[in-house]
C-alpha cells in the first residue's frame, strides 16, 4: 500500500447515485463535525480563537482569520470529508464575509445553490478520493470476484494464507471499549512504524509534524471509546506490525491513517489490511470503505469510485473585499493543484526531507539465494543471530524472503554466521538452508 505515482483526472470513475436519506444521515453523523472532534481542533490549533456559527451554515463552526473577514471551518484539512447543509435564504451572519471549507466530498452531494441571494460561492477542485462502495457485496469474495482477475484473486489468497501460515497472526478491531495503556502503546507503535516508513521513502510525512501527531493522539481515544473511531492493529505475537486509523459516519468507514512494518512487505499487508477492514465493514453494516484524498496506485485497484475533494468558498457578492478574497483564495487552490498534479508537492516533501534529516537513512536493496543442504553434509557455523535485534534488520529480511518462498513458520527457524560474511545458515524444522545475502 506504499506504490504512489502521479494523479490524473482522465482515471476517474462514475460517482455512485446514494439515496437522499443516506446522504443527510452521512451529514448529520459525520464523524469531523462531532462535539469531540471539533473540541479537541479547537484546543490544538485554535486554544486562542473563539468559534463562531452562522444561520446560512447552520451545522458548521467556524475561526476567523486575525486579520482578514475570512472564516475557515473548524478542523480544517485534518477531517477526511465533511458534509453540511446549506440554508442559503438565511443571511444572518455572512454580510462583508468570506468562508473557505475544506474537504467536501463530491459524492456527499451538498448543494451550494446560491441563487436570487447574495451570497456567491467558489467550487475548487483538490484532492482526488477512492472508495469501494459495498451495497452490492455480501463477502468479500464476491467484490473479489467483479474487481480482480482469477491470477489475482490467488495471488491474493496466497499472500494472507503464507503470511498466516508463517508468523503468530491476530486482526484486532479496537472500537468501543479500549483500556488506555493499550491504547498508548499502540499509538506509540503506530508513530514507530509510520517514521520507519518514511525515513525508507526518505520523505516527509505531515502526519508526523509533533502537533498534528498529538491531536491525533488525544482525539482518537475518546472517539473510539465512543464508536466513531477505531484502531484496527494486525499483530505478530505481541508486536503491532500494522495500523490503521479510521473513523466512522452512519455507513462509512473513513480510513485516516494506514501503515505496515516495511519489513513484511513481500507479504503484501496493505491488501491483507484491506480485505479484513472490508470483510469488518460488510459484517456491521458499513455501506462504504472510503479510502479518503490523495491518489495510491493501491486505490486505484480497489476502489469502485473516484470522487473530487473540493474546498466551497462563499462570500457576500455585494462586498468588493469579500468578493476579492474568496476570487483569490479560488485561483491558489486551483494553481496549487495543478502543481499537486504535476507532483510538485512530493518533490518539495522530499526536499524538506532532506533538509530535516542531513544523514538520510540509506535505501536497502537486497537479494537473496538459498540453498539447501543435504542431511549427509556437514555443516560448520558460528554464532547464533538474533533475528529481533535492531541491527540484524537485513538478516531477518532474509529470513522472511525465505518464509514467503517456502513452507515454514517464523518461530521454528534458527539463523547461524558463517565463515563468509554474506552466508548464513537457516537450521528449520525439517530442512538445513544456506543463505546468500547479495
Amino acid at each position: 500500500m506504499n506504490s504512489k505515482s502521479t494523479w490524473k483526472r482522465t482515471t476517474s470513475r462514475p460517482i455512485a447515485r446514494i439515496s437522499r436519506q443516506r446522504l443527510n444521515d452521512r451529514m448529520l453523523n459525520n464523524p469531523f463535525l462531532s462535539e469531540t472532534f471539533t473540541a479537541i481542533w479547537s484546543k490544538h490549533f485554535a486554544a486562542e480563537k473563539s468559534a463562531h456559527l452562522f444561520g446560512f451554515l447552520p451545522s458548521l463552526g467556524f475561526t476567523k482569520n486575525r486579520f482578514l473577514p475570512l472564516y475557515t471551518n473548524i478542523g480544517k484539512c485534518l477531517t477526511k470529508g465533511i458534509g453540511y447543509r446549506l440554508d442559503a435564504q438565511n443571511s444572518n451572519g455572512y454580510k462583508k464575509k468570506a468562508f473557505l471549507l475544506y474537504d467536501v466530498p463530491n459524492y456527499f452531494k451538498v448543494n451550494t445553490d446560491t441563487s436570487g441571494t447574495d451570497l456567491g460561492v467558489y467550487r475548487s477542485t483538490q484532492y482526488p478520493g477512492f472508495l469501494i462502495d459495498l451495497a452490492n457485496f455480501n463477502t468479500v469474495s464476491d467484490y473479489l470476484a467483479t474487481a480482480f482477475s482469477k491470477s489475482s484473486r490467488y495471488k491474493l489468497k496466497k499472500y494472507k494464507k503464507r503470511f498466516e501460515a508463517s508468523f503468530d497472526v491476530r486482526y484486532v478491531m479496537y472500537r468501543g471499549k479500549m483500556d488506555r495503556e493499550t491504547y498508548d502503546y499502540i499509538f506509540k507503535s503506530f508513530r514507530e512504524l509510520l517514521e520507519k516508513r518514511f525515513d525508507d521513502k526518505q520523505i516527509t510525512n505531515n502526519n508526523l509534524d509533533p502537533k498534528e501527531w498529538q491531536f491525533y493522539h488525544e482525539v482518537t481515544y475518546p472517539m473510539l471509546l465512543q464508536g466513531k473511531a477505531s484502531l484496527f492493529v494486525i499483530y505478530n505475537r505481541d508486536n503491532p506490525i500494522g495500523v490503521t486509523l479510521n473513523f466512522f459516519s452512519e455507513d462509512i468507514l473513513f480510513d485516516a491513517i494506514t501503515v505496515f512494518d516495511i519489513d513484511y512487505a513481500k507479504f503484501h499487508l496493505g491488501s491483507i489490511t484491506i480485505m479484513e477492514l472490508m470483510e469488518w465493514c460488510l459484517e456491521n453494516g458499513l455501506k462504504t470503505f472510503d479510502f479518503s484524498k490523495g491518489y495510491f496506485d493501491y486505490k486505484t485497484r480497489w476502489a469502485t469510485t473516484t470522487y473530487d475533494f473540493e474546498y466551497h468558498i462563499y462570500y457576500d457578492s455585494k462586498s468588493i473585499r469579500a468578493k476579492s478574497i474568496a476570487f483569490l483564495l479560488k485561483k491558489f487552490f486551483d494553481l496549487k493543484q495543478r502543481l499537486r498534479e504535476k507532483n510538485v508537492n512530493e518533490q518539495l516533501h522530499r526536499i524538506t526531507y532532506r533538509f530535516k534529516n542531513k544523514t538520510p537513512k540509506p535505501l536497502q536493496n537486497s537479494g537473496y539465494t538459498f540453498a539447501e543442504i543435504g542431511d549427509e553434509e556437514p555443516i560448520v557455523h558460528g554464532e547464533e543471530i538474533a533475528l529481533e535485534a535492531p541491527e540484524n534488520t537485513n538478516v531477518r529480511l532474509l529470513v522472511f524472503e525465505y518464509l514467503y518462498l517456502n513452507d515454514a513458520h517464523y518461530r521454528d527457524i534458527q539463523m547461524y554466521t558463517s565463515n563468509k560474511s554474506d552466508h548464513y545458515f537457516l537450521i528449520c524444522k525439517t530442512k538445513r538452508v544456506l543463505a546468500t545475502l547479495d
